[in-house]
């Protein structure tokens, strides 16, 4: 039986690094299905894609109005992909950041896991940033380790798989915070529902080109998540 593989990115201006992540995306796995959700980008990413989905017809674009957040894509792109019965779906970033070579190991992973992460904190893992964002995604992703108690060393990367058979009903619907703090909510509801989590190695790479799209304010509702986590609040 072949297995129906969705791979999904949600993009705002990235111009200059969506056709590069789509080509390398269908050369590791050439017979997957692409999903954009794109929040009408100002620099028109959309028309990029537009003009490759002529070439490669498992190319599937949503243009929404405006920016509506990290949160509300990826859970439309989840719905989009139970909605059509996709095996397996598996999110990344839109710059260039993820490498999509690593795609095969997402999948080999997803055979016997219902979940799957990407993680820059274990053994052959690696994060290519420098300075404050490195130390800031080090302390957080370790305060948040510590804070949950779960045994998980990689909470706050969109690079993860999930397999919509193993995982049955779960919808990331049931995931309540917004922003980046999401990718963290995610993981705890997924314990929360008894699922295990597989960890495997990636390098984690600075944007070549383009500006990152983390708010400044991003840090301060995450250190504000962290607080509640620690009184046990959890809203997520």
């Amino acid at each position: 039986m072949t297995i129906r593989i969705l791979v999904f990115t949600a993009s705002y201006n990235e111009k200059q690094n969506i056709k590069e992540l789509i080509e390398k995306i269908l050369k590791n796995l050439p017979h997957a299905d692409i999903l954009i959700i794109d929040d009408n980008s100002p620099d028109q990413t959309s028309l990029i894609v537009k003009k490759m989905i002529k070439k490669f017809q498992q190319i599937n674009l949503i243009v929404r109005e405006k920016k509506l957040g990290l949160d509300t894509a990826h859970k439309l792109a989840f719905n989009f992909a139970k909605k059509n019965n996709y095996d397996y779906f598996i999110s990344m970033d839109a710059d260039l950041s993820h490498d999509p070579i690593e795609l095969k190991n997402f999948i080999l992973q997803l055979k016997n896991f219902p979940f799957v992460i990407g993680s820059r904190y274990i053994i052959g893992g690696k994060c290519l940033m420098t300075g404050s964002r490195l130390f800031t995604s080090i302390i957080g992703n370790y305060a948040i380790k510590f804070l949950s108690g779960i045994n998980c060393n990689e909470y706050t990367t969109s690079y993860r798989g999930f397999n919509l058979n193993k995982l049955g009903k779960f919808n990331l619907n049931s995931v309540n915070a917004k922003g980046y703090s999401f990718f963290m909510g995610t993981i705890f509801k997924i314990v929360e529902h008894g699922f295990s989590i597989k960890e495997i190695p990636i390098t984690f790479a600075d944007r070549k080109t383009g500006v990152s799209k983390i708010p400044k304010f991003e840090i301060f509702r995450t250190l504000k998540n962290l607080i509640l986590l620690s009184f046990r609040k959890y809203f997520y």
